[in-house]
């Protein structure tokens, strides 16, 4: 099993940032950005730019028929997930390996009930500063994709993105434990992404001791409590790892695309964070006063859209 062509569904920071690492190493041939035909025409009308560079991206049409991909990557915000499968449609086929980068822990059932749970790694994306801004994407950081099994196993599909990964200049991992990495990256995202956006801020202000970082860090051990019940082992150490490997280094003046989807009036995926938290909290029996408060404060400023 090689993978030689990639398809992206998604053309925010995530799929601008990998694409654009991807085509520099293997060439545009490699990489093909899948939309529906409007997107299209606005994109090679407007350009896409990455860190002030004019991306030279290869586009498909959705309906288009062609040869499946050997590799699909969902990069969409979860709200659009549903629209994403249906744009995917011609980009799968028996062989091709589906990894979804969408924050939470959900995304990979939903795709895989479409096109089966066989086809599916798990993932997530960590580590990158990146900003869009209109079709702008400017980063210090590219970050890193870390994949794998549910049980951990260096399978045939593993070793086949591990191979390409490498080839492209992604740095990735493969975990042991996936999904406990997957519910460690959702902490930091329900942590990090909601803080930053209900302050109204940036990174700074959860990179210093004050009201910001205590929220931050209040949210995510809501969430370390509910893992916990649920017989996934995250710890303190997995939060200071959060705090101060991945955290820290990010430029203060970045933020999260939370935040960003904020600034320009658009709905964010509080309901993916807090709301689930809140859910989940209720079912365990695991108080959640925390991501209470946070899902209050970003609905209310959705609701000045």
């Amino acid at each position: 099993m090689e993978i030689k062509t990639v398809s992206i569904i998604g053309h925010g920071v995530l799929g601008n940032l990998f694409g654009k690492i991807i085509t520099d190493h293997l060439g545009k041939e490699a990489v093909r950005f899948v939309a529906d035909k409007d997107r299209i025409e606005r994109y090679q009308r407007e350009g896409v730019f990455s860190n002030g560079e004019k991306c030279d991206f290869l586009y498909m049409d959705s309906d288009a028929p062609c040869e499946p991909a050997d590799l699909v990557i969902f990069t969409v915000k979860y709200l659009q997930l549903n629209s994403a499968i249906k744009t995917a449609r011609n980009q799968i086929g028996d062989n091709t390996i589906i990894l979804s980068l969408l924050n939470g822990i959900v995304s990979e059932e939903i795709i895989g009930k479409t096109y089966g749970m066989d086809k599916i790694l798990y993932s997530v994306a960590q580590g990158m500063d990146a900003v869009k801004t209109g079709n702008q994407l400017t980063y210090h950081l590219p970050g890193r994709i870390e994949f794998g099994e549910a049980d951990g196993s260096y399978s045939d599909k593993v070793k086949a993105v591990d191979e390409f990964f490498t080839k492209a200049g992604i740095a990735h991992g493969m975990p042991k434990d996936m999904i406990k990495k997957m519910w460690s990256k959702w902490m930091l995202n329900v942590g990090v992404n909601q803080v930053v956006t209900a302050y109204e801020t940036t990174y700074r202000e959860t990179q210093k001791e004050g009201e910001a970082r205590d929220k931050f860090l209040a949210a995510m051990r809501e969430v370390k409590a509910i893992a916990n019940y649920k017989g996934i082992d995250l710890t303190e150490a997995d939060i200071q790892y959060w705090v101060n490997d991945v955290l820290a280094p990010m430029s203060p003046d970045a933020m999260p695309s939370m935040r960003q989807d904020t600034l320009a009036h658009r709905k964010t995926e509080v309901d993916l964070f807090a709301g689930t938290v809140i859910r989940l909290g209720k079912e365990c029996g695991i108080p959640t006063p925390v991501n209470q408060f946070l899902y209050d404060r970003i609905k209310e400023i959705e609701s000045k859209f």
